[in-house]
């Protein structure tokens, strides 16, 4: 039986939603195809069996009972992806298992059923403690078909909230689980809808719209106390060979081992007699937090947010630590990185002195255009090339350290400046904003001055 058919049938069975890509190839090499006439029994009650049963084709009876009460005889169907043997390799079946019709399945022998108990959803060997922070971070716990729960981890980016960039990489990452992993994300649209509480988890529930032979859609609801906070649409492929060609140019900068890490930059401004007094004052009291992605601005300056610039940013980042080698981890490290700084490079124009401002993302887009390692380094290139009606627009293009363009973005986000008052921008977002949220704000906003914006 093909490899690749049997990958793509084991990306829709339920139980093995949990499991990373590199744990279904294996699974899908180790099968065994075992095949039934109409009533034969596949396994009868008090046996063993031989593994776990994955239904590939036709349908079965499960026909008996658990005690000797008629009251508690079982009887219903099993159909393609439904399963039955899971959990007891030491016991033993509690029904007869009868085919309905011409049955086929392929079956998991027991000797490797330890194949079922990863890790974490992208790894099979590192637990989620041991693995890269933002790893941990995109990691989800299935809570039953279709449904995640993710929450977010104390050392996490929140800004009191949750993260958008956490929203966009969680969501992806649990429409990703229920996709066969020959099909990876191309494109992403998203709306942010209400703030969501970094004290809660976040239930990610997935709509499967679409299965095709080589795409599938999915809609991604994130709930807390019943709201949708926010939604992501996104489109998954099957890699084709086709047309290749890029007419966007790399710009030339320095190479990220050039310039300065964040520590350092950090410890300069500190004694930058160029900037002002009550600045490297706030830069000294403040407390550094170390983000899970690393970061290196290719234009080092003495900014701050009250400094006046042109609407555009170029930074070097990746992921800090070594990811596990799962495509779909890096498309979703890249989303959760790429919404860190983006919007805020439309206040650019318009800073000046005793300048303090508060954003709120509203949509956010992104297509996937080549495979890339969201561990190694990144270039991303950022301008905002319009802001009106309380709208800031940006786009980006992200390029590997080989020049290739690997993704392209969008965003748009409501700016306003914090004269008004926390509730000019609530009511203008339509109950997406608070008094907290727009202090936040305002202080996310002295961050990206001290990030040389």
């Amino acid at each position: 039986m093909d490899t690749e058919a049997v990958i793509e049938f084991l990306g829709n069975v339920p139980l093995l939603q949990r499991l990373p890509s590199s744990s279904l190839r294996k699974i899908a090499q180790i099968v065994e195809v075992k095949r039934y006439e109409k009533g034969e029994y596949v396994v009868r009650v008090g046996e063993v069996g031989d593994g776990i049963y994955f239904i590939w084709e036709g349908e079965a009876e499960v026909s008996g009972s658990v005690h000797t009460e008629e009251a508690n005889r079982l009887e219903y169907q099993l159909k393609q992806c439904d399963y039955f043997g899971h959990g007891i390799s030491t016991s033993v079946h509690p029904a007869d298992i009868i085919a309905l019709t011409k049955l086929t399945c392929l079956v998991l022998p027991h000797k490797y059923c330890a194949l079922l108990e990863a890790k974490s959803i992208w790894s099979a060997d590192k637990t989620i403690d041991s693995c890269a922070a933002v790893e941990h971070i995109l990691h989800l716990e299935p809570m039953e078909l279709n449904i995640f729960q993710g929450i977010t981890l104390p050392d996490a980016p929140k800004f009191g909230k949750v993260f958008g960039g956490q929203l966009v990489g969680q969501a992806l990452a649990a429409a990703s689980k229920t996709v066969d992993c020959l099909k990876i994300v191309h494109s992403l649209h998203s709306y942010f809808l209400l703030v969501g509480d970094f004290n809660l988890p976040i239930l990610y529930q997935v709509h499967r719209l679409r299965d095709g032979r080589s795409f599938a859609t999915r809609r991604v609801d994130a709930i807390q106390k019943g709201n949708i906070v926010f939604t992501l649409l996104a489109s998954f492929q099957k890699e084709l060979e086709g047309f290749d060609h890029q007419e966007a140019t790399m710009p030339s900068v320095p190479a990220p081992e050039m310039l300065l890490s964040m520590e350092e930059l950090q410890e300069r401004r500190l004694t930058d007699p160029r900037l002002p007094r009550n600045y490297r004052n706030k830069v000294a009291t403040k407390e550094f937090v170390p983000w899970p992605i690393e970061i290196r601005f290719c234009e080092p300056n003495s900014s701050t947010n009250q400094t006046k610039s042109p609407p555009c940013l170029r930074y070097w980042f990746r992921a800090k630590g070594k990811l596990s080698d799962d495509q779909a981890l890096h498309r979703c490290v890249v989303a959760y990185a790429s919404d860190l700084i983006f919007s805020a490079v439309s206040l650019n124009p318009h800073r000046k002195k005793g300048f303090r401002s508060a954003s709120l993302s509203l949509d956010h887009s992104m297509w996937f255009h080549r495979h890339l390692r969201a561990d190694d380094w990144l270039l991303f290139v950022i301008v905002s090339p319009s802001a009106c009606h309380t709208r800031g627009f940006v786009s980006g293009q992200m390029f590997n350290r080989k020049g290739e363009v690997v993704v392209s973005l969008t965003q748009e986000a409501l700016l306003r400046s914090a004269a008004p008052g926390p509730s000019a921008l609530r009511a203008e977002s339509e109950g997406r904003s608070s008094p907290q949220e727009h202090r936040i704000y305002s202080s996310w906003d002295f961050l990206i001055g001290f990030l040389c914006v």
